[in-house]
């Protein structure tokens, strides 16, 4: 497998798509001050998707999904949208945000380990070089609260099966490839998991009175507008034009701006070993989707 070439326009949605999920982590710590998970998950996602539709229609860009497809839509649907939400809120409920985003951010791995094991992907020496970086990366964010996240292992549970999903699904969206744009799939993935948000959180919390603060509103209209709205377009664009392995290493500075952003959002400080995971990170980014010199 060689390191995918990326074009200008592919390069430009993955820096966008770093900032706005990079900050959406501290944010959806802080939304969480004064909504219950599952429902702050249900109502993004139902404001994120309403919005698209509308500006899809506004734009003259089918949306159709032809019957054939829905079943890959929905298979799709489950671990890219239905398992990483929901898992991963849990997670960031139990953990401080920036190391939620750490071990969510474990996702390339499992997406080697997965590839290898169940789904026959070949690695090049590269590639095991920027698996390598980035799980030591991980490892060195992490070691600083090794001794905290010890005692919160559900939080820790929560955010590696989140990771898990993610890289399930990332695997799956290039072998399924259902025959729809990704504005399509991006849409259709998101009406299939919306009721299963719903149902669990009328299932399983009460009811929100939506008496929010005005920061609060601000953190909903972000994670409308830009966490899923804008962001899942991206990333779905990005997983679609690169191989597995290379498009999710290519997310792999999300943590790290997630835990600069936290200090003005939540009060939490990153610590000095945090530089030096970002030099491991873009190694492995280096490594994975830098072209080889011709000769």
């Amino acid at each position: 497998m060689q390191p995918a070439r990326i074009p200008p326009r592919t390069l430009l949605a993955l820096v966008l798509l770093t900032l706005f999920w990079g900050v959406n982590w501290p944010v959806m710590k802080f939304s969480l001050r004064e909504i219950t998970p599952l429902y702050f998950r249900a109502l993004t996602v139902s404001g994120g998707l309403l919005l698209l539709i509308a500006w899809f229609r506004l734009r003259g860009v089918s949306l159709r999904v032809p019957r054939r497809e829905w079943g890959r839509v929905m298979l799709l649907a489950l671990p890219n949208i239905a398992g990483w939400y929901c898992f991963s809120i849990f997670g960031v409920q139990a953990l401080a945000s920036g190391r939620a985003a750490i071990l969510g951010f474990t996702m390339p791995i499992w997406t080697v380990l997965l590839g290898v094991l169940f789904f026959r992907e070949r690695m090049n020496p590269r590639l095991w070089l920027a698996t390598a970086c980035a799980a030591a990366a991980v490892l060195l964010l992490l070691w600083h609260e090794l001794g905290q996240l010890s005692g919160r292992p559900l939080g820790m549970a929560w955010m590696l099966a989140a990771a898990a999903s993610w890289a399930l699904g990332t695997l799956l969206l290039k072998r399924l490839a259902p025959a729809v744009s990704t504005e399509a799939l991006t849409v259709g993935m998101l009406v299939c998991a919306l009721p299963v948000l719903w149902a669990l959180a009328v299932l399983k919390e009460p009811v929100p009175t939506l008496q929010f603060s005005l920061p609060m509103w601000v953190a909903v209209v972000y994670g409308v507008v830009i966490a899923c709205a804008a962001a899942q377009v991206l990333w779905f664009s990005i997983a679609r034009s690169l191989p597995p392995v290379a498009s999710a290493l290519s997310v792999m500075m999300i943590p790290v701006i997630g835990l600069a952003s936290a200090m003005p959002i939540t009060g939490e400080r990153p610590h000095p070993q945090d530089l030096a995971a970002a030099v491991l990170i873009m190694l492995a980014l280096s490594a994975a989707l830098l072209p080889r010199r011709a000769g």
